[in-house]
């Protein structure tokens, strides 16, 4: 285990442990917590997507926390919503883009898409990690585990142009 004055690294070993647990899991995505507690003040982790992966689209608000991505390796679009469920922009985190990071701020619709197999981010996220309010769920798509993600996240890509 390790200890909180520890000084961690962030290696080529470590995202391919990363990466390779999520390459393996049903979800499709796995993280490695930087941080030792839930109730750290910064929440430091790697999360590692591959494609197909859902994440249904979500706001931190009430309480309020920004959320940093920071792109490590591989292809990850960031989308973002109005109120209503429309996209209202999307941003390539690749290098080919020449943007390599996104900070999201409160209150703000976004979901993930994975792009590349292996892609992994460096994410910050203002603590402290509570299940219960840590992000409010769009209730205009559907959840995970549901019937219609698969649906859902195609025709998002396809009307981004991603497929």
């Amino acid at each position: 285990m390790k200890k909180n004055s520890e000084i961690q690294k962030i290696d080529k070993k470590l995202l391919a442990d990363v990466i390779g647990e999520a390459q393996k899991r049903e979800r499709k995505r796995a993280n490695y917590n930087f941080h030792f507690t839930y109730d750290d003040p910064i929440n430091r982790m790697l999360n590692a997507f591959e494609p197909g992966t859902y994440v249904q689209p979500h706001k931190h608000e009430n309480p309020d926390k920004r959320e940093v991505f920071l792109l490590l390796k591989g292809k990850l679009a960031m989308i973002f919503f109005n109120d209503s469920g429309e996209i209202t922009e999307q941003v390539i985190l690749h290098h080919s883009t020449g943007i390599y990071g996104v900070e999201v701020p409160p209150k703000v619709w976004h979901t993930v898409i994975s792009l590349e197999t292996g892609t992994i981010v460096y994410e910050i996220k203002d603590g402290p990690y509570v299940q219960a309010d840590d992000k409010n769920f769009a209730l205009w798509a559907p959840k995970e585990g549901e019937a219609g993600c698969t649906e859902y996240l195609n025709k998002m890509m396809k009307e981004l142009g991603l497929m």
